[in-house]
């Protein structure tokens, strides 16, 4: 085989591998549909939110190795473009599953965990916005918002051939958050629900509960 048919075999394979929805898998095991519940996203924030700590915890985690793994997987079949490519594609099987008619979740923690197959530091120096933009305003839409905006620069320097598929799966999660950007502005985005426990716990601890 030469190198075009096996880049789009990894391409392939990294998309099915995307279609892994923790998440949906997790919540119809409890008899939710996912897509109903809380915010409709089939992600690591309303896992949480809807399922508890525990789903939360396993579905980031999957989330994060399936985007690994699939990376990794086309590097070892097709090489560094297969990689790039695959970056795209595991976040898109994420994002748009065939599996579940196209609804998925918007794709941060896949992006993430491809980006730590393709070049670590990326990853890592998106992780690191993403961070301080959830620790400052303890809203995950505002971190992954921040991360995607600081993306294009980061990739310029630290990986200049994924530029392009970088931008676009960074414009991806930006419309993906479209209903987010609306409730920030309008002052109506909720604060995490761990941030919101801790907050209630060092109100009860204040008031000698």
């Amino acid at each position: 085989m030469n190198s075009i048919p096996l880049i789009l075999l990894s391409v392939l394979v990294a998309y099915a591998i995307g279609n892994i929805s923790p998440s949906i898998m997790l919540a119809k095991a409890r008899g939710i549909d996912i897509k109903k519940e809380g915010s409709g996203n089939a992600g690591t924030t309303n896992a949480l939110r809807v399922m508890g700590k525990k789903a939360g915890v396993i579905t980031l985690v999957v989330d994060v190795l399936k985007g690994t793994c699939a990376v990794l997987l086309g590097g070892l079949i097709g090489g560094y473009t297969a990689q790039m490519l695959c970056v795209v594609a595991v976040f898109c099987g994420h994002v748009w599953p065939a599996l579940y008619r196209f609804k998925g979740g918007k794709g941060v923690a896949t992006a993430f965990g491809a980006l730590m197959g393709l070049n670590p530091l990326l990853g890592l120096s998106a992780l690191a916005i993403v961070l301080i933009g959830v620790l400052v305003s303890k809203r995950m839409s505002v971190g992954s918002i921040l991360g995607a905006l600081c993306f294009p620069a980061l990739a310029y320097f630290l990986e200049p051939d994924f530029i392009i598929p970088g931008s676009i799966l960074a414009l991806i999660i930006i419309i993906k958050h479209r209903a987010n950007i609306g409730r920030l502005f309008r002052g109506e985005e909720p604060v995490m629900s761990i941030f919101e426990r801790n907050k209630k716990n060092g109100s009860d601890k204040a008031s000698g509960k």
